[in-house]
């Protein structure tokens, strides 16, 4: 009798095993932590850029005159950016995610601006410093670029996957919500690197 509950504990364990990953609760698991690393990869890169600027903010203002107003702007979006706490929880809230997407996209903003400006400034287009950062700054943001278009892909399939019928269900039943994505209006304000034109400036 004994030998025949475990049998039946294993048979119903195995069947319980096929369900789950018949109704995607398996997929579900997969591509929630497939996210959620991709995230961290954006979130290394974004860091990565927000530690430039200090050293580019420091060598912009070792050029006499250069324009106040736009090493501000600069200070202020880094600030704002590295002042949203971000936690797994912001991967599920639309609104959290929102705000943070605006606040890096501000940050690209100012950026951008800043470098147009640093075109006007001889002395700072020949500082190596400066142009070792800009150099060091035009690949960070590729590399966001590339880790937000993977965290995309991700979270692409893992909303596929909770709006599809069957496994819609199994998300119902696990409140297994889509997940939020960059919006097109942020993904093209963000997604382009600043602009740097090192060229002879225009008379």
């Amino acid at each position: 009798m004994a030998i025949m509950k475990r049998w039946l504990l294993v048979l119903l364990t195995a069947l319980g095993a096929l369900s789950l990953g018949g109704c995607g609760y398996n997929d579900f698991q997969r591509l929630d932590e497939a996210s959620k690393s991709a995230w961290s990869e954006v979130l290394n890169q974004y860091q990565r850029r927000a530690d430039l600027v200090p050293n580019i903010v420091a060598t912009v203002k070792g050029e006499a005159n250069f324009e106040q107003e736009t090493l501000t702007k600069v200070i202020e979006a880094r600030a704002k950016a590295t002042s949203i706490q971000v936690t797994p929880e912001t991967l599920n809230n639309p609104e959290a995610f929102n705000r943070f997407q605006q606040a890096q996209g501000e940050l690209s903003g100012a950026l951008s601006r800043l470098m147009v400006v640093a075109e006007q400034y001889p002395n700072l287009k020949a500082n190596q410093a400066f142009r070792d950062l800009r150099v060091t700054l035009e690949g960070t943001e590729n590399r966001i670029t590339v880790a937000r278009n993977r965290y995309i892909q991700t979270v692409q399939e893992y909303n596929v996957l909770a709006r599809s019928f069957p496994t819609n269900i199994t998300a119902k039943v696990f409140s297994y919500d889509p997940k939020p994505t960059f919006s097109v209006q942020n993904e093209a304000q963000i997604s382009t690197p600043p602009t740097v034109d090192f060229g002879a400036p225009k008379k």
